[in-house]
């Protein structure tokens, strides 16, 4: 019996240690932060890779994928030839950052998504499962809800941290049954800080694409009010998301 134990405590010592090899890449915090330098780098490397080719390095997806994630990156197709190695906030090197191309045809940008989000909508779907519905609280539009976590037995709400702010963003759910990340803290204090007054039913997101690295992904549109205020612009009855 001491000899079992002893080697139980062995194999739980050797887990941890490997458990600290391979995960630690996704938790440094270079990894979990834009980095100028690495996506001038993957900008460069898809120019390259287009003035060569013809065309933009990245992978197929089905036409009707959300835009933030349509035109992934093929870093296969940029190493070793156009770039080194994969940036090591990438994905594909344990970051929590897919790289994208924006406007691919018209001014290919890169940028980036941030994984975190996308982590957060999978754990809340997984707690519907439980309830094989999602659990709508309040209606925030006519189309848009809060989430009921106490139906699902949480104390806490799931949260995604936000790319812009120190904010954590709230989820929120569709009638068809969607959940998206709500980024209209940050929209808000950016209109107000930036003393901005968008048309009402532009789609706001683009200020922040403008102006940061990462891109409001899994998200719906969002227009501003009367009062000049963040409103959701979604009707799933146009299927215009």
């Amino acid at each position: 019996m001491k000899n079992k134990w002893k080697l139980l405590f062995m194999f739980m010592v050797v887990a941890l240690i490997l458990t600290g090899c391979m995960y630690p890449a996704e938790e440094r915090t270079e990894n979990q932060i834009p980095d100028q330098v690495q996506l001038d780098g993957v900008q460069r490397a898809i120019e390259e890779f287009q003035a060569d080719t013809g065309v933009l390095p990245i992978k197929t997806r089905d036409m009707d994928t959300d835009i933030f994630i349509k035109y992934l990156i093929d870093f296969e197709k940029l190493v070793p030839k156009y770039l080194a190695n994969s940036p090591g906030n990438s994905y594909e090197k344990g970051g929590i950052f897919q790289y994208i191309i924006w406007d691919p045809e018209n001014n290919p940008t890169v940028k980036l998504v941030d994984l975190r989000a996308a982590e957060a909508i999978r754990n809340l779907n997984i707690r519907f499962l439980t309830t094989k519905y999602p659990t709508f609280k309040d209606p925030i539009t006519t189309y848009v809800y809060s989430i009921d976590y106490e139906k699902l037995g949480m104390d806490t709400e799931i949260t995604v941290p936000s790319p812009y702010s120190n904010n954590n963003l709230p989820l929120v759910v569709s009638t068809d049954g969607d959940v998206y990340v709500d980024y209209s803290i940050d929209l808000n204090l950016f209109i107000k800080e930036n003393n901005l007054t968008p048309t009402p039913g532009e789609d706001i997101r683009t200020l922040l694409i403008e102006e940061y690295p990462v891109v409001p992904a899994y998200s719906l549109p969002y227009t501003v009010d009367e009062n000049n205020d963040p409103v959701f612009m979604f009707d799933p009855t146009k299927k215009d998301k």
